[in-house]
């Protein structure tokens, strides 16, 4: 497989099914279906979006989306509006997962249909570890809504194995974003 180009593209225009709070439904799941689309997460906006495999694994769960929620702070002061999360896993998983990681700061975003990922060409077959289609590991910056740059994992390809996890990291875009700001 070729590891696609993103820059210079626009992202995807897809619908994702989300699930947020509502405070006048009662019980042990006070959520309601809430239908956004890239439209109103990306038009005119500087966002950092981080892809990876799946909720609740190893090197996500431990490293990937912890490491952003870390550097939240700095990314914004950097330039970026906001920070984005996206997995093929479905609302439920997403929301379970962040409440899980005390994630505050990080918007995780539910591809579970995969639309965003297939349209970003960067889908992958992970049936080696039972999970599927699933998106390969990368961090993008997105202004507006085109990829002005990305960070894809090496190797990009069905079934690989280690799944590599070197320049999709917080760190890696927080330094661009601080040496993009110097150019400007």
């Amino acid at each position: 497989m070729v590891i696609p180009t993103l820059e210079g593209k626009h992202v995807p225009d897809v619908t994702f099914k989300t699930r947020v709070r509502n405070g006048s439904i009662g019980g042990d799941n006070p959520y309601r279906w809430q239908d956004v689309t890239t439209t109103e997460l990306f038009r005119g906006k500087k966002i950092v979006l981080f892809a990876l495999p799946g909720a609740f694994t190893p090197t996500c769960d431990g490293t990937h989306l912890p490491g952003y929620e870390r550097l939240y702070s700095e990314l914004k002061a950097a330039g970026a509006d906001d920070v984005y999360c996206l997995s093929v896993n479905d609302a439920f998983v997403m929301n379970r997962w962040g409440k899980s990681l005390d994630i505050i700061h990080v918007k995780l975003i539910p591809d579970g249909s995969a639309l965003f990922t297939k349209g970003m060409g960067m889908l992958v077959r992970k049936d080696d570890r039972g999970f599927g289609e699933r998106s390969w590991r990368y961090s993008a910056f997105i202004e507006d809504g085109v990829i002005t740059k990305a960070f894809i994992e090496e190797g990009f390809s069905d079934n690989h194995i280690p799944d590599p996890f070197a320049v999709s990291n917080a760190e890696t875009i927080l330094e661009f974003l601080k040496s993009r700001k110097y150019e400007l």
